[in-house]
């Protein structure tokens, strides 16, 4: 694969760095909005239900709703983006080559599936990639309409999507959580007492709790995911793109302050609206920011070359970020989610700056001597196996699958 994908593993040459760039800002991103879950001493279901820890400060509160407000929502939309962005490109090179599409991308997307799934289950319960797998096979098969065609689902998609979340809201606000509801969950606490596999066994038995975001996001995911093949045919990585990525940021620019208003009400209502309705907004004025930038001064400097080595092996830094934060906090590591809970801002953001470190090196090292992440060539390797297996007769076209390296 090359770095049509959003997770990428083809050769250098053939990148667009800027691209790269993006997608390890977004990752990184992932980390800094998921670190306050791994945080929490009763990690998703306690965030749940109090994302701010009983007995708090003041000051500790607001610092957190703060943080939290600067990743929330954002980064998951921007790495949506990126991956509606890749979608477009190998179907761009797909209709180059004469190959039928989706085709055999539909066997990378059931690959990245499996992947979420062992994510799930072994590392983190906010996994993303199998909504994403399945959200693509969906939007492989509507990239085939005119663009027209797509510009109007987009609409469509984002307006069933706001009014699913202001639903919600009224829902709250006409009905809301009682004090019981809201408690801190009762000992045993999983996150804190049980080992590697029971905590797994955890994840499966509360799965439908778990994995409602995914399903909750739906019509978002498609939005953005066709948005993104929409800024690619507009050039938004290009010279043709500067207008468009003016308009990108100044929509971006006014969203936050909004964004960071609705996040310091602390409020479920609040929080929903600012994740899943603002945030996305914000995400498309980095979008167009980080585009600007990389397009105005290049990708040698040396954040956007630790950006962009990330955005390179993205698929194993976010699992080795989750790995990493969950070794950190959870009982069958470190476990200090549980024993600083009094600290918990400025521990959750060392350990942040942490892992962010150790993920930036191990991508720039391997990267050194490889030119796929190791998760990656495991990908790889197995859609070589679909591939084969699926074989055209000679003199029909390869799909773009074949000839991507």
């Amino acid at each position: 694969m090359n770095n049509t994908n959003v997770l990428p593993d083809g050769a250098p040459a053939r990148r667009i760095a800027s691209i790269d760039a993006v997608r390890g800002l977004a990752i990184i991103g992932t980390l800094a909005t998921n670190v306050w879950v791994f945080s929490h001493p009763w990690g998703l279901w306690g965030m749940l239900q109090n994302p701010v820890l009983p007995g708090a400060s003041d000051a500790a509160a607001t610092a957190q709703l703060v943080l939290m407000a600067l990743a929330q929502g954002k980064f998951l939309a921007l790495l949506s983006l990126t991956f509606g962005v890749g979608l477009a490109m190998q179907h761009r090179a797909a209709q180059r080559r004469g190959a039928r599409w989706p085709g055999r991308y539909l066997w990378r997307a059931a690959l990245l599936f499996l992947d979420g799934v062992v994510n799930y289950i072994l590392i983190a319960e906010f996994d993303v990639l199998m909504g994403y797998a399945v959200t693509a096979a969906v939007a492989s098969v509507l990239l085939v309409t005119r663009p027209r065609a797509q510009r109007a689902m987009i609409l469509g998609f984002a307006a069933a999507h706001v009014a699913l979340i202001t639903g919600l809201v009224l829902l709250l606000a006409a009905f809301p959580a009682g004090e019981a509801d809201t408690a801190a969950p009762t000992s045993p606490n999983p996150y804190a007492t049980a080992s590697f596999l029971g905590l797994a066994a955890f994840r499966l038995d509360n799965a439908a709790v778990f994995r409602a975001e995914p399903v909750l996001i739906g019509f978002l995911s498609l939005a953005l995911f066709l948005a993104g093949a929409a800024l690619l045919r507009a050039d938004v990585f290009g010279a043709a793109g500067a207008r468009l990525r003016r308009r990108l940021m100044l929509a971006g620019a006014i969203a936050a302050p909004v964004d960071l208003a609705l996040a310091l009400t602390a409020s479920p209502g609040g929080l929903l609206l600012e994740r899943y309705v603002v945030a996305p907004v914000v995400a498309l004025g980095l979008l167009g920011l980080v585009a600007d930038v990389c397009l105005r001064r290049g990708t040698a400097g040396w954040v956007a070359r630790r950006c962009t080595e990330i955005g390179r092996v993205a698929l194993s830094a976010y699992l080795l970020q989750n790995l990493l934060g969950a070794a950190v906090f959870y009982g069958w590591g470190l476990g200090l989610a549980e024993t600083t809970q009094a600290w918990r801002v400025p521990v959750t953001v060392a350990m942040f700056l942490v892992i962010t470190v150790v993920v930036a090196a191990a991508a720039h090292l391997w990267l050194r001597r490889f030119r796929r992440g190791p998760v990656e060539w495991l990908w790889h390797a197995a859609a070589d196996i679909g591939r084969h297996r699926a074989s055209p007769p000679a003199g029909r076209p390869r799909s773009f699958d074949a000839v991507a390296d």
